[in-house]
This record gives structure tokens, C-alpha cells and sequence, in this order.
């Protein structure tokens, strides 16, 4: 099976005032000549690792079933740097909101040969990088067209906020959450039910006309329920 490339590299974010690094996946056959979606996936890391996202798609590629994708990891530094960028109330998840959309994009589209609309670019996370996902396309609703959530944490404000959304018609959200995510152990040490308010935002999503898919999994907050659903979200998102 032909394997796509992956590189590493880091870009400077005025957003953010850091160094971030980059992992960035290239399909097998990548060339300058064709156009691209952009799949920018926070918990970066964990989703090439963890979710083998990369193998997943060179697997794609070769049956034929997705169309030309590059895949934009962006890791967290620490469980610190994590909470504080990806968690509704963390200090710098603004400012890593506007990296994302005004940053990142800018540079990918710069350096790749990208489609450069909203319908050609993806959001993807798991748990608290699935709230930032969230966020980040209701805050930036004509840059991307697509997000797909792994039992994102949804909180009272995010309700509201997607409540309050006017352009719901922008972008098509995916979403799927463990059936057993009732009692989750979150950064803080709390106990918290992940379950009921993501059955509470798909609610309200469909009632607001938002173009959505939803499935309920056997299983709990971790990579064992997430990575057997990539391929399925890929090809539900990226398929020819």
C-alpha cells in the first residue's frame, strides 16, 4: 500500500505569542497539480497516534473512497497547555481559536494547494478538543464548513452559544459519544455527564436546520471508542 507523508514543523502564532508545532499529513501521490480539502485536527497528536488517522486514510486512498485530504495536526503541549487553549473557560482558547482560523488556514493555503473555501476545510476533536472544534467553526462559521466531534464537552455556555448562532446553515457537523460517558473524570477531578448534553446539542442542531449526523457507541471516554469511528467519519465527510 502506497503511504502518505507526514511532516513535522512548527509556525510562530501572534494569536498566541508561541511556537506551535505542526504535524501535517500528505496523501500518497500528493502533487502541486491537484486541489485539496484540509482536515485540521486539535489533540493533533493523539489523533495520528491514538487514532491512527493517517493510516486510516493512505487505507482510503487506496480503495479509492476519499477524496484528496490533507490531515493538519496541531498537539497540545501538556494536560496545562491543553485545558487552558481547548476548555470554554480557558484563558487562551480565544486566542487559539483566531491561530486556527487566521493563522493556520492562512499558512495552509499559503504553502499547500488547497480549495481556500469553507466547504473544503474540516475541524476534528476528541472531548475537550471537540469543544474547541465547536467553537472555532461557530466563531468562524464562513472559513469552515465541516466539524467533527468525539464526545466533545458540552457546558451550559456552549448550548447558548449554539443557541444563539444565526448562519447554523454554514456547516455540517458530525458527532458521535459513548453511551457509557455518564460519569467521565475530567481535568478538574470532577465527575461529569458527557452523554445527556451532547443528546441536548444534537437536539438542538437539528432543530436549527444544521446538517448533522449523530451516533450513540458502545463505550466509555477513551481512543478505544473513538478510533474504530475515524474511518467512518472520514468517509462520511470525504468520500467520492
Amino acid at each position: 500500500m502506497n503511504r502518505g507523508t507526514l511532516q513535522d514543523t512548527t509556525i510562530y502564532s501572534k494569536a498566541l505569542d508561541e511556537e506551535i508545532q505542526l504535524l501535517i499529513y500528505l496523501p500518497p501521490n500528493y502533487s502541486p497539480l491537484y486541489k485539496y480539502s484540509v482536515l485540521i485536527a486539535s489533540d493533533g497528536k493523539d489523533y495520528f497516534q491514538l487514532g491512527r488517522i493517517s493510516r486510516i486514510a493512505d487505507e482510503l486512498y487506496e480503495n479509492r473512497q476519499i477524496e484528496n485530504l490533507i490531515i493538519v495536526g496541531v498537539p497540545y503541549k501538556n494536560v496545562k497547555d491543553r485545558r487552558s487553549k481547548y476548555h470554554p473557560e480557558g484563558e487562551q482558547q480565544l486566542a487559539y481559536s483566531r491561530f486556527i482560523a487566521q493563522e493556520l488556514v492562512p499558512y495552509i493555503d499559503e504553502n499547500y494547494p488547497t480549495y481556500q473555501i469553507g466547504m473544503g476545510r474540516a475541524l476534528i476533536g476528541d472531548s475537550l478538543a471537540g469543544t474547541i472544534s465547536l467553537l472555532t467553526a461557530l466563531r468562524y462559521p464562513n472559513t469552515f464548513g465541516k466539524v467533527i466531534l468525539h464526545s466533545p464537552l458540552v457546558n451550559e455556555e456552549i448550548l447558548e452559544k449554539v443557541e444563539n448562532h444565526k448562519e447554523v446553515s454554514a456547516f455540517s457537523i458530525y458527532q458521535v459519544i459513548g453511551n457509557e460517558e455518564t460519569a467521565v473524570k475530567t481535568g478538574d477531578g470532577l465527575l461529569t455527564d458527557f452523554l445527556t448534553p451532547n443528546r441536548q446539542l444534537h437536539v438542538m442542531l437539528k432543530n436549527k436546520g444544521v446538517s448533522t449526523f449523530y451516533d450513540e457507541l458502545n463505550g466509555d471516554h477513551t481512543w478505544k471508542l473513538w478510533q474504530p469511528d475515524i474511518k467512518r467519519s472520514l468517509l462520511n465527510n470525504f468520500s467520492l
